[in-house]
């Protein structure tokens, strides 16, 4: 099975994630055009991937809360082994969120060829439903680009 993220592009399918209370808004947020983090209430700090205490402030008082989906490439690396059967070279990337230094959510970019991506490139959050599960991938593209 693939998944297709730009038009003319195959790439392999991703794999239905483990779902549980404490990282579902971060998985189905997307079905409502929604990034969301994990927050600590008591010092605002930004959590993820989800834990039961912050990391910064060691409160238990965490929670989601919508991000702006805005980011810059951290690193990247461009996968060209065909795992699957025709499939295209594809994009991996740490994107830091625009939220938080060191906020990373490693992730795909989408609608952009691999030439054109740098390092601290401005990109924007897009979601992917998964084709069997009720789960939307975040996934990133150059900030701006036309959906």
């Amino acid at each position: 099975m693939v998944a297709r993220t730009q038009p003319g592009r195959v790439l392999p399918s991703r794999p239905v994630p483990f779902v549980d209370p404490d990282n579902r808004p971060f998985w189905t947020g997307g079905e409502s055009g929604a990034l969301m983090i994990q927050r600590c209430r008591a010092c605002g700090h930004w959590i993820h991937p989800v834990a039961p205490v912050c990391r910064r402030c060691r409160g238990t008082d965490v929670g989601p809360e919508r991000a702006s989906g805005s980011g810059r490439v951290a690193t990247y690396t461009v996968n060209y082994q065909p795992w699957v059967p025709g499939s295209e070279p594809y994009i991996i990337a740490w994107v830091e969120l625009a939220e938080q230094e060191h906020l990373i959510l490693t992730t795909n970019l989408v609608d952009v060829e691999a030439e054109d991506v740098r390092f601290g490139m401005e990109v924007e959050v897009v979601f992917e439903k998964h084709p069997q599960a009720d789960v939307w991938f975040p996934l990133f593209r150059p900030a701006g680009a036309a959906s």
